[in-house]
């Protein structure tokens, strides 16, 4: 899924907002697979990485994954696999149980109908985040990412992420961090290339100005 960083929704940001603008100038043009690199390419693949990687760094995130997917040959496990998987054996590779409950959760969802990845692309992103959030383990952040990583939603804002609050903070010259609707405010500009602003806000957390 190519993600949403066209030219033309790099010059919508830059001419809605002097702040925006003086971020794209700074961070200049993005690498479209940065962000995507090494992960699986299928939506349950997707989510498999992005339960086992929840509230761990980018590093620990992917040791834990490819221990995970040594116990199945190097791979993603199938959701038959998965199920039938004692959960001592994935707390070996270095999950919590309460991971290896969710990571089972998603694939019983898959087995039995419950959850049909391959509709996503025609749903739209409210439907597509109560689908997802119905996993359990599974909140509005993971969600976000998966929309705006796997699928390529333009226009999503997760106002819960950190990173996103804090840049804003900086970049805004705000107090303290933005609260969800202060965010949502901020982003108005943004629409309908939100996905593309929270980029560059992640990015100008490394390349602040001297």
């Amino acid at each position: 899924m190519a993600l949403p960083f066209s030219t033309e929704a790099m010059e919508h940001l830059r001419a809605a907002d002097p702040v925006m603008e003086a971020i794209v100038e700074r961070v200049g043009p993005l690498d479209p697979e940065a962000r995507t690199r090494g992960r699986p390419g299928d939506s349950y693949g997707a989510l498999v990485r992005s339960i086992t990687g929840q509230q761990l760094s980018v590093k620990a995130a992917r040791t834990i994954y490819l221990r995970v997917a040594d116990l199945y040959g190097g791979r993603t496990p199938t959701p038959e696999e998965l199920i039938a998987t004692d959960p001592e054996d994935l707390r070996a590779a270095g999950l919590s149980y309460a991971k290896a409950a969710y990571l089972r959760d998603l694939a019983e969802r898959v087995e039995d109908g419950r959850l049909e990845l391959e509709r996503f692309p025609e749903l739209d992103d409210a439907t597509v985040s109560a689908e997802l959030t119905a996993i359990k383990g599974v909140g509005q952040w993971t969600a976000d990412m998966f929309m705006m990583f796997h699928l390529g939603r333009p226009d999503v804002l997760p106002v819960g992420d950190l990173g996103i609050r804090n840049a804003a903070r900086l970049e805004y010259g705000l107090r303290k961090l933005p609260s969800p609707d202060r965010l949502r405010r901020l982003a108005r500009a943004w629409r309908p290339h939100r996905t593309l602003a929270c980029v560059y806000l992640w990015e100008s957390l490394d390349n602040a100005p001297d």
